[in-house]
């Protein structure tokens, strides 16, 4: 079996980014994949000895391009920004007042 680690620059493996090539690839197969769904009927279906085809020709590819990612999510500004907490007291619980006995019913 042949190392191809060689063949990935040094800088690249250490930094733990993603193969280029691989990313390119797959970024390709996702976009044709979608274009595929989106233009033939076909592809929005059922084939039989492959099951539903929009998982196979968008949703595993896309699956693919974010376990090369490393599972990571997106960081938005919107998503950090309402992680906040907030500077404030913390809020009190209200005191009922105690009710009379005799407002209950027999």
């Amino acid at each position: 079996m042949r190392d191809f680690a060689h063949t990935i620059p040094a800088d690249v493996r250490q930094s733990g980014a993603p193969d280029p090539q691989l990313e390119r690839l797959l970024r390709r197969v996702v976009a044709i994949g979608l274009a595929l769904v989106l233009m033939f009927p076909l592809a929005r279906g059922q084939i039989p000895w492959l099951g539903w085809a929009p998982l196979w020709l968008v949703g595993m590819p896309l699956a693919a391009w974010w376990a090369l990612h490393r599972f990571r999510l997106p960081q938005w500004r919107a998503h950090r920004e309402a992680g906040r907490r907030r500077s404030g007291p913390q809020a009190r619980r209200r005191v009922r007042a105690p009710r009379a006995n005799w407002l209950r019913a027999a």
